[in-house]
């Protein structure tokens, strides 16, 4: 598999559980004390940490540092806004559509060959 198809895989990976660590316990624990959703996000990110770290050493091999936080910002969006819709059951709304574009002009910008 090539390196940037395995980077993005487990980019993808890692912010899934990075997702559900910074936003889960809002839905989940909301009724629990500070400290109990602090662990509980703090459990989930440090098997975040097992996929990002590895994501980002591969990554770094074929890509540039920059190339790899664009890479990061996107899945970031891609991986956030169905947790958003169908998880947590946020309104959809256009400012998606608009951070998306935002994110592709950023995409173009930072891949294109100067």
């Amino acid at each position: 598999m090539p390196a940037v198809a395995k980077t993005i895989l487990l980019l993808t990976i890692a912010n899934v559980f990075m997702t559900f660590a910074w936003y889960a316990h809002l839905k989940n624990l909301n009724d629990k004390p500070w400290i109990i959703a602090a662990l509980a996000s703090w459990g989930i990110a440090s098997i975040e940490y097992l996929f990002q770290v590895p994501a980002n050493r591969i990554g770094f091999t074929v890509l540039s540092l920059a190339q790899l936080k664009i890479l990061q910002e996107v899945i970031t969006l891609l991986v956030f806004v169905p947790f958003a819709l169908f998880y947590m059951q946020q309104p959809i709304k256009l400012d998606f559509l608009w951070a998306g574009l935002c994110l592709m002009g950023a995409v173009y910008f930072i891949f294109r060959t100067a």
